[in-house]
């Protein structure tokens, strides 16, 4: 893996000057030879050559045969239920990134999109969406932000024997392609934030949709033109140098997460600790399954209610009360309050188990040590200060 995120995508023989560094390519236009004769450049927002080194880039560490990039993860989201027309209908997931929910609740109807939202988890939920005019089924595994893992193959299985021709989409930005590929479970597309752990340090705003099939890989490229949704060659240029310490990043974040998700598990003012890699998981051994390890996301609920966790972000040093997650700096979030889940109804957060007392940590890589310490002090701060 390593190998391939440093090499991967590069041609290092570039006429004469040969730079190790795949080149950062600002023009947004390009010389012809002639009128109506083909070339490899046009137009930026059709192709630029910093785009594509970044595409097959990921597309090697996926094993995914295509990749198009776009400006956001919101816009690959978009561009992928874009592969969908009137009257279509998708299964997904309840557990999801609120603006997916956001998006498949507000946006999608309006372009004539019915939509059905599932526990996924349960076969006989899965076969009783499935309709006749089913052409999608749409899930995360680990979900945002309560850690639900989800069996890629069982729902592959199930929905293949229900609907052949309904398209499997995995957004897989909690794990990366290190931990996780979905594609060779079977799913259709899989769909990457690269804002998050694929590019790692919280500087880049940029998403991913990944796929085997040239069926859809036709149509996403579409997209990108035709939305004009694509991301800057300087970004671009950006996620390619992270991505070549992604494998060192993702060892970190699991090492550091693991020991900060046992002591937390042993802490008596936490209540309950959701962390995959832990055999307290409900679906760790599933987990272990699909996957080689766990990224830095880790939920617990505080002992308490919305003031413990308001104490509790007042307290915090090292760790930072910011939006987001995947960078090297550890971040804490409370995502019933906050722009992730907010916007969805209160009865459906509370039904899923996101409480004003759930907390989701994205451990970055700073020394374990200095986390445990900060979460310590201040988890004290939030509980034991009345």
């Amino acid at each position: 893996f390593g190998t391939h995120a440093i090499h991967a995508g590069h041609d290092s023989e570039h006429g004469e000057v040969n730079p190790l560094v795949a080149p950062l390519s600002v023009s947004a236009t390009y010389k012809l030879e002639a009128v109506g004769k083909p070339a490899n450049y046009l137009y930026s927002r059709f192709g630029n050559p910093t785009r594509d080194a970044l595409q097959a880039n990921l597309a090697a560490l996926e094993d995914a045969k295509y990749c198009a990039t776009f400006g956001s993860g919101t816009a690959a989201i978009t561009s992928v239920v874009g592969l969908l027309k009137t009257g279509d209908h998708i299964i997904c997931a309840d557990a999801v990134f609120g603006g997916t929910h956001s998006m498949l609740t507000e946006v999608a109807p309006r372009n004539g999109l019915e939509v059905t939202f599932i526990d996924i988890t349960r076969k006989e939920e899965i076969e009783g969406a499935c309709k006749r005019n089913t052409k999608m089924i749409w899930f995360e595994s680990p979900s945002n932000p309560v850690l639900t893992v989800v069996d890629i193959q069982g729902v592959v299985d199930v929905i293949r024997k229900a609907n052949p021709a309904v398209i499997v989409v995995v957004d897989n930005t909690f794990m990366t392609p290190y931990f996780q590929r979905p594609l060779s479970f079977g799913a259709d597309v899989v769909v990457h934030s690269l804002s998050k752990y694929i590019n790692g340090h919280s500087d880049i705003i940029m998403g991913c949709a990944m796929t085997n099939r040239e069926d859809i890989r036709d149509r996403l490229f579409y997209q990108q033109t035709a939305l004009g949704a694509v991301p800057s060659p300087y970004d671009c240029s950006q996620v390619i140098r992270s991505i070549k310490t992604l494998h060192l990043r993702m060892k970190a974040h699991y090492e550091n997460a693991l020991a900060i998700a046992q002591w937390l598990e042993k802490n008596s003012l936490v209540e309950k600790v959701l962390y995959p890699a832990l055999p307290s998981h409900p679906q760790h051994e599933l987990h272990k399954k699909q996957t080689k390890g766990m990224s830095g996301v880790i939920a617990f609920y505080l002992k308490g209610g919305l003031e413990e966790s308001l104490r509790f972000f007042d307290a915090i040093k090292v760790i930072t009360l910011a939006e987001s997650l995947g960078g090297v700096e550890s971040l804490a979030s409370l995502p019933a309050r906050m722009s992730s889940h907010k916007g969805m109804p209160r009865e459906e957060l509370e039904r899923m188990g996101i409480t004003d007392n759930l907390i989701r940590l994205s451990v970055g890589c700073e020394e374990k040590e200095d986390l445990i310490a900060d979460l310590d002090q201040a988890i004290k701060k939030a509980c034991l200060s009345h």
